[in-house]
């Protein structure tokens, strides 16, 4: 039986393919590229919808199947449930409970592998539906199925934030909002707010040139995107480029640099800037030279390890270093909601060795008098202030400045009570989930 493409038990397939390869260790984006190969631009967009929302309720979801079903059903069928299970439990429902049920017992009618199984998908979908509100209730004495994290990421998050750890769980579940930076040098924010009014897109102005949609919309509905006028960066990533303090002339090294974004930013902000943009995966370098190429802007581009300069540096040293180090990513969940179920405890020890070696590397590289920004998209102390406090007694000449330091995905409240300064961060509304902290070496 073949499916319609633009049925949702098309979709639904997809989706569960896509799981499926999660599960195994394949990163979400790369995993539904895999298995969207040849289909049309709005098939991809359906299971990109659908295995991310699964990918949000995967801790819900296994719950449910543990405890609905007797056996272990095999994993094929298990990943389709996962995904029917996810639009079941989200809201606002994306699908009408009937029709998740009806195309996917139809996807597993269509599946040889599945086919004997359907009864079994159709009495689990149609039994959680009869008791879906004693069933949620008692999954909150689960923490990994009431919070859609593994035990470990629960408990590093509840010991680093004893006051605030469900708020910053729960942010990581919620959509994140589409924010803009806007170039000053195309335009101004007020001038850019009017366009967007204009085109009947709301928005409002979060920081120095962040803006934040109340609605995503296609890039291509943006005005001026095309030519540069603005690029999608979430605010707390914005805050990079800035703290730098970058001035005309200088000489400056983005380290770790792919996709991008950090180096157009840096562009935007002064004339005459000798720009060197490094990226290790000369596949991703490629985005770097795109993204620059639709702001007008041109950078030195360098495929290298961060923590081997003799393998890139020609010996002039920087002014100006923005060292955003590979880390967990545990401040963008919310975009990335596959990070939490691919890491692993070990992976922060080796990371926090990483970062020391490429901090360390890049310190012999920059002048006397020139400052060095460490930045890491997470909101583990290991990979945050636990670094700032080693990169001070470890690196010669080393002052640390100023900076926001922790900047935690949760509402100022939430930041508060667990014991961090909400007016440390010039963002007032929701930004990822951001570390800063800036060193200066003595002249």
């Amino acid at each position: 039986m073949r499916l319609p493409p633009d049925s949702l038990a098309h979709a639904l397939s997809l989706a569960a393919a896509a799981l499926g390869k999660l599960r195994q260790g394949t990163a979400l984006p790369q995993a539904i590229d895999a298995v969207c190969q040849g289909q049309a631009a709005p098939v991809r967009g359906a299971v990109q919808d659908l295995a991310y929302r699964a990918t949000r309720w995967l801790g819900s979801t296994d719950w449910l199947i543990r405890t609905l079903i007797p056996r272990p059903p095999a994993e094929g069928a298990a990943n389709l449930l996962r995904v029917a299970l996810a639009q079941l439990l989200d809201e606002p429902l994306p699908y009408a409970p009937f029709t998740v049920v009806d195309q996917t017992v139809t996807a597993a009618s269509a599946d040889p592998k599945l086919s004997h199984g359907k009864g079994m998908i159709n009495g689990v979908l149609r039994r959680f539906l009869r008791e879906q509100q004693a069933l949620v209730a008692n999954m909150q004495a689960d923490l990994p199925a009431a919070t859609n994290y593994p035990m470990w990421w629960i408990d590093a998050v509840r010991s680093a934030y004893p006051e605030a750890w469900q708020s910053i769980l729960a942010a990581g579940n919620r959509r994140p909002p589409m924010v803009l930076r806007v170039n000053p040098r195309r335009i101004a924010v007020d001038a850019y707010l009017a366009r967007l009014a204009e085109a009947g897109i709301d928005a409002q102005r979060i920081g120095e040139q962040a803006v934040r949609l109340a609605r995503a919309v296609p890039v291509a509905e943006l005005p001026g995107f095309a030519d540069g006028d603005v690029s999608v960066q979430d605010a707390g990533a914005q805050l990079a480029a800035t703290l730098l303090d970058v001035a005309p002339g200088q000489r400056v090294l983005d380290a770790c640099a792919a996709p991008g974004g950090k180096t157009g930013h840096l562009l935007e902000l002064a004339d005459g800037l000798d720009v060197t943009a490094l990226e290790s995966d000369a596949a991703r370098a490629v985005r770097i030279t795109e993204n620059l190429a639709r702001l007008s802007q041109t950078a030195t581009l360098c495929v290298g390890d961060a923590a081997k300069p003799d393998t890139w540096w020609d010996g002039r040293p920087f002014d100006r270093i923005l060292a955003d180090v590979p880390c967990s990513a545990a401040g963008i969940v919310r975009r990335h909601p596959d990070i939490r179920w691919l890491r692993r405890p070990a992976d922060l020890k080796a990371l926090a060795g990483l970062q020391r070696d490429i901090v360390r590397a890049l310190w012999a590289c920059l002048k006397p008098g020139g400052k060095l920004v460490y930045v890491t998209c997470s909101i583990f102390p290991t990979e945050g202030e636990d670094q700032a406090r080693w990169f001070e007694r470890h690196l010669e000449d080393a002052i640390r400045l100023h900076a926001p330091g922790q900047l935690l995905p949760v509402s100022p409240d939430a930041a508060q009570a667990s014991g961090f300064d909400a007016g440390a961060s010039p963002l007032p509304l929701d930004h990822d989930g951001f570390f800063y902290a800036v060193f200066q070496k003595r002249p």
